[in-house]
């Protein structure tokens, strides 16, 4: 589904990573760095390098915390908008690509499961790695 995106997002000169600091910064608006960068699993260098470059192409901008000046927050601007809908129907026809053929609950049992297997990994990342599996592994 990815490869599938990225294909429909080439030309608009986002990587994939910038597209996912869009969609995620659009659910959390007003966020700090390190909180977004743990939304995002990345390492938080490698998030300010992306914000650098999407703040000089003028789609977020960071804010000073009103009570801690050590904190920058994190907003859209308005030119990131019609990318963010632009991103929306290019997922929308992705996942109708993948899923052609599946019946509604098909879809929907799908969606349940995936939730289900993402949940179970975060719990499980929270766990130590036994010895038996660090010798295997």
């Amino acid at each position: 589904m990815r490869k599938r995106f990225e294909q429909r997002a080439r030309h608009l000169g986002l990587t994939r990573s910038q597209w996912q600091v869009l969609a995620m910064l659009s659910k959390n608006e007003g966020i700090h760095q390190k909180g977004l960068a743990d939304l995002l699993e990345l390492e938080s260098i490698t998030l300010v390098r992306l914000l650098d470059k999407m703040a000089e192409r003028g789609l977020v901008e960071r804010r000073r915390h009103p009570t801690d000046r050590r904190l920058s927050l994190l907003y859209l601007t308005e030119q990131a908008h019609p990318h963010l809908e632009l991103m929306r129907e290019m997922g929308r026809a992705t996942r109708q690509e993948a899923t052609r053929g599946f019946s509604e609950e098909e879809e929907r049992l799908l969606t349940q499961m995936m939730e289900r297997m993402r949940a179970n990994l975060i719990d499980a990342c929270s766990l130590p790695i036994n010895k038996e599996e660090r010798q295997h592994g």
